[in-house]
């Protein structure tokens, strides 16, 4: 399947999970297992965060076998997460990759929390974390052009988005020979807990 059908195969997807959800209903997925144990074939890769409020899954309306989903805290690029794309790609074909960030994100508030506060307060393995995300946040706290810290959050999230989306090809000889010869895309997109929309940073 390629990109462009992928992507609109997500976003129909999350349209039926805002429209399952809606008035605290249930929403239903497909657990289906026959035909999965000969082999995977995942339509997208999503790079997105641990936060358990954000199973890519669920948020996508997506069943078994549809989406090889490699969550880590604030969806950061480091090497085994771009080993892992880098996987699904070659060994799966799978061309739309989508890094994914969230309202309410723990690593963000950790970074900025960090950048005006004591960052010493951090243990060695959360400030590892924070250190991926610093490079995109440090600017937007140093420029002080925000509202509130709610304004402050929301464009270090897009930022951290943007520069995994950045890094997954800057860091990959093979994710970025894939794009510039047309074979995948990588987009970010954000997802809001409070209503569940997913959107996609599309140019």
């Amino acid at each position: 399947m390629n990109a462009d059908k992928a992507l609109q195969k997500l976003i129909r997807g999350n349209r039926r999970y805002i429209e399952g959800t809606a008035d605290g209903a249930e929403l239903t997925i497909s657990t289906r297992r026959q035909g999965i144990d000969d082999g995977q074939n995942p339509f997208a890769v999503i790079l997105g965060c641990s936060d358990s409020r954000v199973p890519a899954e669920l948020v996508f309306n997506r069943g078994l076998g549809d989406l090889f989903v490699i969550r880590v805290a604030g969806n950061i690029v480091a090497p085994s997460q771009i080993g892992s794309v880098e996987f699904a790609c070659q060994h799966f074909g799978t061309q739309l990759v989508v890094v994914l960030g969230h309202s309410h994100c723990g690593a963000i508030n950790a970074t900025v929390d960090s950048l005006m506060g004591d960052p010493d307060q951090l243990s060695p393995n959360v400030a590892s974390i924070v250190d991926r995300v610093t490079p995109a946040v440090h600017p937007i706290v140093k420029r002080n052009q925000f509202k509130d810290r709610e304004d402050l959050i929301h464009q270090a999230m897009r930022a951290n988005v943007e520069q995994s989306v950045n890094g997954l090809q800057m860091r990959s000889r093979i994710l970025r020979g894939l794009v510039d010869s047309g074979r995948i895309k990588i987009v970010g997109a954000e997802y809001s807990i409070e209503t569940g929309v997913v959107d996609f940073y599309l140019d």
